[in-house]
């Protein structure tokens, strides 16, 4: 009896600890967060038939850009501030913007450069020579591969990740989409998704991989390019499918707070009304404050931004969208420039009137700050005199996970409250925005968490007004 009582109090401690247990990030993880922004591309026969989502029968001559410049795309990426490109290396068409041997619906089929072309290794060059990093889009339904639909296919699938991988790798980021239709022998495929991550783990397992639900990185559950003003990096995949099994719109936005997996949320969206580029649509590209705004509710709410900047038929990066990416980047150099908590005091407040300095507001994340008795404790930082403020921005530390649920961000001039915002998560950045006031201090209180937070930086600013309106 007393043995059966020890195992069942052993067993009973077992799952307490798992259910405590909680997923962390991997550093490949981590060096993703941030990233931050960085762009998709969308370009393919979709560009010259006006199509959004081909049928695969497009004769592969359609694809025939008269200047293509790789090095263009990726000059401007890098002056609009982002860190990297995701291509659409192959689209639900199944047309290859590269030579691949797995396919003859590709470049290599076309007239452009007689042949010779190849979008993947311009671009891999181009993103090297301007210090980006460099991810694919490979679409799983293809409506043009005549194995689709077939268990042969998806060994074509795994052996094309292969071939990527090996010619034009390292990648930061491969995507998946959950796209799965017919192709042209009218059958829908059974993905081996199973294998096709064995296959990603094996042969890049420095590679982050997206899909609805991960394994490293999920869809938003949008493409307007919002993530969730409460948003965890924590989701649970059990039960779920990529596509039309994948977890309901609001959890895919929001995550899980006790989610088993670290899977964070990326935003994806187009700086178009379309993803591929129409010329109709030259004169309804995103003003640059709308994409700041984006900003805010994507990066500013600890997810990242995937903005998509499609080629024209030329091959570039459009006039109208390149005047709107150097705006976004000039509002964003603009109103983060001057931190108005760098070198503020920093004080940690404990009950009884205890205090200490800490370098939450020193400019240099490294130096966190964690509060083992939060509720105990509150952060203040102290101007030297009132300051006129409208955006402060918080940031957590997430080595060791996500922690904070709740917390009260309260502004004061002198002893007078003038504001309280409350808010739930933080994450690896949190950008809050409010009508001016006038303070000289600010308070924040960790109400509830998963455990010991860790604050890396509070920093406040004064943005244009115009930018906090909409």
């Amino acid at each position: 009896m007393k043995r059966i009582f020890s195992v069942t109090v052993l067993f009973f401690f077992f799952t307490i600890v798992q259910a405590q247990k909680q997923a962390l990030p991997t550093r490949q993880q981590l060096a993703w967060h941030d990233m931050e922004y960085y762009w998709f591309i969308h370009f393919g026969p979709n560009t010259f038939t006006d199509k959004e989502w081909g049928h695969g029968d497009e004769q592969a001559d359609i694809f025939n850009p008269t200047e293509l410049d790789c090095r263009q795309w990726a000059r401007i990426a890098k002056q609009s501030g982002a860190k990297g490109i995701i291509i659409t290396a192959k689209h639900h068409d199944g047309f290859c913007l590269w030579p691949s041997q797995y396919s003859t619906h590709t470049v290599k089929q076309s007239q452009w450069k007689n042949g010779k072309g190849d979008v993947l290794r311009d671009l891999s060059k181009a993103c090297k020579e301007y210090g980006l990093k460099f991810g694919v889009y490979l679409s799983p339904w293809d409506r043009n591969h005549p194995q689709y639909g077939t268990p042969a296919y998806n060994d074509v699938y795994v052996n094309t990740m292969k071939e990527l991988i090996t010619h034009y790798g390292p990648f930061f980021e491969f995507w998946w989409d959950g796209a799965n239709g017919e192709g042209p022998n009218g059958k829908k495929q059974e993905y081996d998704f199973r294998r096709f991550e064995q296959t990603m783990r094996r042969f890049a397992p420095n590679t982050v991989v997206f899909s609805d639900i991960g394994p490293d990185i999920r869809w938003v559950g949008n493409e307007k390019g919002i993530a969730g003003e409460t948003n965890w990096n924590y989701l649970d995949t059990a039960g779920f499918k990529r596509g039309e099994g994948a977890p309901p719109t609001d959890t895919l936005n929001q995550g899980n707070i006790n989610g088993r997996n670290w899977i964070p949320a990326e935003c994806d969206v187009s700086i178009r009304p379309g993803w591929f580029y129409h010329a109709e649509e030259d004169d309804k590209v995103k003003t640059p404050q709308q994409l700041f705004d984006l900003y805010l509710k994507s990066v500013g709410r600890g997810a990242n931004l995937l903005l998509n900047v499609p080629p024209d038929r030329r091959g570039l990066i459009n006039e109208k969208d390149s005047a709107a990416l150097m705006e976004f980047k000039a509002l964003r150099e603009e109103s983060f420039a001057n931190n108005l908590a760098f070198g503020s005091k920093a004080e940690l407040h404990t009950k009884g009137g205890i205090f200490r300095r800490t370098k939450f507001t020193d400019g240099d994340p490294a130096s966190a700050e964690t509060l083992a008795d939060y509720k105990n404790t509150s952060l203040w930082v102290k101007f030297d005199s009132v300051r006129k403020v409208n955006c402060v921005v918080l940031q957590e530390g997430l080595t060791n996970g996500q922690k904070v649920k709740s917390a009260k961000l309260i502004l004061l001039n002198g002893i007078q409250e003038v504001k309280h915002i409350d808010i739930t998560t933080i994450g690896r950045k949190r950008i809050l925005v409010f009508p001016v006031q006038d303070i000289s201090s600010i308070r924040l209180l960790i109400r509830d968490a998963k455990g010991a937070p860790v604050i890396k930086e509070i920093s406040a600013y004064l943005l244009p007004e115009e930018l906090t309106a909409l």
